[in-house]
C-alpha cells in the first residue's frame, strides 16, 4: 500500500497542474508503472482535450517501441475514477481495456452521475483488477470545486477580504484603502488565475472601478459577477469592457449586450445568494472568489453558503470605520505575505 501511495502523490502533483485550465473538469493526474519504474505519466491540461490517462498512454506509446507488451504488464494509477462514458473525449474506461493495462489502482471516485461507479465496474468487467481508496481524502480535496458543483449543484465559494489590524474593513466614507502590500495584491491575482469568476457588489465596482483581472498575475482572467440591483453603475467601467464574460445581477432586466449578461432575479430582498449561485451552477461555474464589499461578504456568510474564506491582516489600524466580516471556522492555514498575515479558514 505504501508503494500505491507514493505514485498517487505523483498523480495529485501532475492533476494540480490542471489548475485553472479544465472546469468545470476535474483536474486528474495519471501514473503508469512497469516493474516498480514509471514509464508515462500526464494529467488532463485543458477542457475539451485529452484526459490524464489519454496523455499517460500516449507518452508510452511514444516512448517505446514495445510499448504495447509493456502496457499489458503494468499497472495504471489515477486520482480519480476514469470516465465510462463519452462526452467531450472518449470514455478512459474504454482505453485502458483496450490496451490491456491489467491493473488500476484509483484515488477516489468520481460523483458525476454519468461515472460515478461505472468506469469502475467497466474495468472490472473486463477482468481488470481494480484497487480503490489510496489516498481518498487527498484526492477529493484536490478536487474539492468539482465535488461542491456536482453535490450541492453550486460553485465552490472562497471569500477574500483585507482587514486592518483593528479589525476594519474600510473607512466609514468608503473611499478607497489600500490595507495591504504589493505581495499580497500580486498572491491575490495569482488566485484569480486559478478559479472561475470573481464576484463584487456594486459599491466596491463604484468605489475601486476595479479590472477584476491577473494583470499582476499569471493565468486566465476569471469571469465577472458583479450585483447591481438598480442598474446604476456606469457603462463606461473596466468591468463592462467585455474583455471576458461578465454576469450582471439586477430586479429590471434580463439581455444580453456583448459579453455582457444582465440577469434579472425575481425577488431582490430575499435569497439574493442561493439565486446568484444557482444561476452560476447552470453556466458551469465550479468556483468563486468573492472579494467585497462588506454587505456583499456577510450577505453569503449569514445564508451559510462558504466553503473557505482567505483573511489579510494589515499592520494599520483605522480606530473606526466599516467593521471587517467575520466568520466561524476551522483555521487550518496561517501565513505571511509580505508585511500582512493571511489565515485561510475553512466551513
Amino acid at each position: 500500500m505504501h508503494q500505491h501511495q507514493i505514485y498517487m502523490r505523483r498523480c495529485l502533483e501532475l492533476a494540480a497542474l490542471g489548475m485553472g485550465n479544465v472546469s468545470p473538469n476535474p483536474m486528474v493526474g495519471a501514473v503508469i508503472v512497469h516493474d516498480n519504474k514509471i514509464i508515462g505519466e500526464g494529467y488532463h491540461e485543458q477542457y475539451g482535450q485529452a484526459h490524464a490517462e489519454v496523455n499517460a498512454i500516449n507518452q508510452v506509446i511514444s516512448k517505446f517501441d514495445n510499448a504495447a507488451d509493456l502496457l499489458r504488464q503494468s499497472v495504471i494509477y489515477v486520482s480519480l475514477e476514469p470516465c465510462a462514458h463519452y462526452g467531450k473525449t472518449p470514455p478512459c474506461a474504454d482505453l485502458i481495456i483496450k490496451h490491456q493495462v491489467p491493473t488500476v489502482v484509483i484515488g477516489c471516485r468520481d460523483p458525476f452521475d454519468q461515472v460515478d461507479g461505472k468506469g469502475i465496474e467497466k474495468l472490472e468487467a473486463a477482468g481488470i483488477k481494480v484497487i480503490t481508496g489510496v489516498l481518498e481524502e487527498e484526492c477529493r480535496w484536490l478536487n474539492r470545486r468539482f465535488f461542491t458543483r456536482v453535490q450541492k449543484h453550486r460553485p465552490y465559494i472562497i471569500l477574500k477580504w483585507a482587514q486592518t489590524a483593528d479589525g476594519f474593513f474600510a473607512p466609514e466614507d468608503k473611499k478607497q484603502y489600500w490595507i495591504t502590500g504589493p505581495e499580497t495584491h500580486k498572491l491575490v491575482h495569482q488566485w484569480r488565475g486559478e478559479e472561475d469568476a470573481i464576484l463584487v457588489g456594486k459599491n466596491t465596482a463604484a468605489i475601486d472601478n476595479p479590472q477584476l483581472n491577473v494583470r499582476f498575475g499569471v493565468g486566465k482572467n476569471p469571469k465577472r459577477v458583479i450585483i447591481d440591483r438598480r442598474l446604476e453603475l456606469d457603462s463606461s467601467m473596466h468591468i463592462f469592457d467585455e474583455t471576458v464574460e461578465t454576469f450582471i445581477f439586477n430586479e429590471i432586466e434580463t439581455t444580453i449586450k456583448g459579453k455582457n449578461k444582465y440577469i434579472a432575479l425575481e425577488d431582490f430582498d430575499r435569497f439574493v445568494p442561493q439565486y446568484i449561485l444557482y444561476q452560476l451552477y447552470l453556466q458551469d461555474i465550479q468556483s468563486i472568489i468573492i472579494e467585497g464589499g462588506a454587505f456583499t461578504l456577510n450577505s453569503f456568510i449569514e445564508a451559510g453558503l462558504w466553503d473557505e474564506a482567505r483573511i489579510f491582516t494589515g499592520r494599520n489600524n483605522l480606530i473606526n470605520g466599516i467593521k471587517a466580516p467575520q466568520v466561524n471556522g476551522d483555521v487550518n492555514e496561517e501565513h505571511l505575505s509580505g508585511n500582512d498575515k493571511l489565515q485561510v479558514v475553512y466551513n
